[in-house]
């Protein structure tokens, strides 16, 4: 995949699928929403989350974006490191709404609104690659 079709990838609504490692060793994947911004790919959680943890120990991680499933097999992987921050959640985490619902929807509006309340809680998971990989079929 050329490096302008991976930038058009990566900035279309598309669920990532976080790695990260337990104590053991062993893998753990999530789905997660993300934004890509050339350089750094970041997700949103809680401080209280499993991630966070994990993370805090062994800071290893991939993210894996794929094409749906109407789509031509297409993937982006992006390895490496993750910091945990504590500013820029809150704004992240209505960014990332906004992309990926419609907040038109009361529901999904009230929850941007928890989120808002709670900001202090959340954390930016900052990924900082050290290999992009891709695929195109």
């Amino acid at each position: 995949m050329s490096d302008e079709a991976r930038e058009t990838f990566l900035a279309e609504t598309r669920l990532g699928v976080l790695s990260t490692l337990r104590e053991d060793g062993a893998p753990i994947s999530v789905p997660v929403w993300f934004e890509w911004d050339g350089h750094h790919a970041r997700m949103f959680t809680t401080a209280s989350s499993r991630k966070v943890a994990r993370l805090a120990r062994d800071a290893r991680a991939s993210l894996l974006v794929a094409a749906r499933i109407d789509e031509p097999e297409a993937w982006v992987a992006i390895d490496g490191r993750i910091d945990i921050m504590e500013e820029g959640a809150g704004d992240l985490a209505e960014r990332l709404a906004a992309k990926y619902w419609d907040l038109d929807d009361p529901d999904k509006r009230a929850t941007v609104e928890t989120w808002r309340r709670a900001a202090a809680a959340l954390r930016v998971l900052e990924l900082i690659p050290t290999a992009v990989r891709s695929y195109v079929a």
